[in-house]
């Protein structure tokens, strides 16, 4: 429960200056205070028996006991909103990825030393993602009795499609999702056929994890699932990501549809965005788009998936029930973006189903 209007932070790192550089940027909000910081998993414990906060960073790496040993009994006794804030890439993939499984609502980036354009952004950054940490919902989505059930209904249903007669008139899959996606996206697309239209999403994460990410999904999807490169095209039973800290235009020549991965500033506070990628879908692809918006903070995606919408486009918004944060669902909903609202054990099958007709 929010005190006083104010986001009450405890960071939790090893390292004295990352904890001051972390605590200086969350300061810079009036909505944020950070109540405490902590060396280790032991000082945050003795912290959180006196007051617990709203919020908590933790890094995975430290001494005495490590981040992913703390978050599994901080869940499971005391839950908190927690945000995975790590250096680790390729080489710690699977440790973050365990954190998302293990509860965490976010990951993001420790900040470095940069220019001050870099300072703002990564203030950007942390502080709206203690702001979704915040309101996010902490209950873990049953995995098992879901995908079962999704995945017959998808293959049943694919099963009447018909034939595809020209290249030119396959469907193009947007999705966009942010706060808690990194699960949602684990469910949507392991309860796809793997001969599913193309797909191209965008999820709101740093720099090099979404490579990882990408892999991770890849061993568990029928579909095939990688980080996206520029000029990719786009296939049938696949999924392409955007790169982390890279925006993702869908564009088309003449029957072929492919990706353009560019640099450039945010938009709607993130790089890559979903209103990005859902406009260029819009104009590329009209009516053979199909665009999903799924849990996420903010607003980013609900003005591009109008745009869709109004391009002939089928388009669904993730329910409130589901999301662990509805915000970018929510405003989607506002603008009248969505022709339909689903709970998440149904977003498959119904991708499917329109592909299909």
């Amino acid at each position: 429960m929010v005190k006083d209007g104010k986001i009450r932070v405890l960071v939790v790192d090893d390292s004295a200056l990352v904890r001051q550089t972390i605590a200086d940027i969350l300061s810079t909000d009036p909505d944020i205070e950070v109540m405490a910081t902590a060396a280790d998993p032991f000082i945050a414990a003795e912290r959180i028996e006196r007051e617990v906060p709203d919020v908590m960073t933790l890094d995975i790496e430290m001494p005495r006991m490590d981040g992913l040993t703390f978050l599994r009994k901080i869940m499971s006794q005391h839950p908190i909103p927690v945000i995975i804030c790590s250096t680790l890439a390729e080489k710690g993939a699977d440790s973050w990825l365990k954190a998302m499984e293990y509860g965490a609502v976010d990951i993001i980036a420790k900040p470095k030393v940069g220019t001050r354009q870099f300072f703002e952004e990564s203030r950007i950054r942390f502080c709206d993602a203690v702001k979704a940490a915040a309101r996010a919902k902490l209950k873990k989505i049953s995995q098992l009795s879901l995908q079962v059930e999704k995945a017959l209904t998808a293959d049943a249903v694919l099963a009447r499609a018909k034939p595809v007669l020209t290249e030119t008139t396959d469907k193009v899959v947007a999705v966009g999702a942010s706060t808690g996606g990194t699960e949602a996206l684990r469910t949507f697309l392991e309860a796809l056929p793997e001969n599913s239209p193309g797909l191209v999403i965008v999820q709101h994460m740093p720099e090099k994890f979404t490579a990882a990410f990408a892999a991770r999904l890849d061993t568990t999807c029928r579909v095939t699932v990688r980080e996206a490169r520029d000029g990719d095209t786009v296939l049938r039973g696949q999924a392409l990501i955007a790169p982390g800290n890279r925006h993702m235009l869908l564009k088309r020549s003449g029957a072929r549809y492919y990706v353009e991965v560019k640099d450039g500033p945010l938009v709607r506070r993130h790089r890559p965005s979903v209103d990005v990628l859902f406009r260029s879908t819009a104009r590329y692809a009209g009516q053979n788009g199909v665009g999903v918006i799924m849990t996420g903070m903010g607003d980013d995606g609900a003005s591009g998936l109008l745009e869709m919408k109004e391009a002939g486009a089928y388009t669904i918004a993730q329910d409130e029930e589901s999301c662990v944060v509805w915000g970018m669902p929510g405003e989607a909903v506002k603008l009248g973006a969505a022709r339909k609202i689903l709970p998440l054990s149904r977003i498959a099958a119904e991708v499917v189903r329109v592909c299909a007709g």
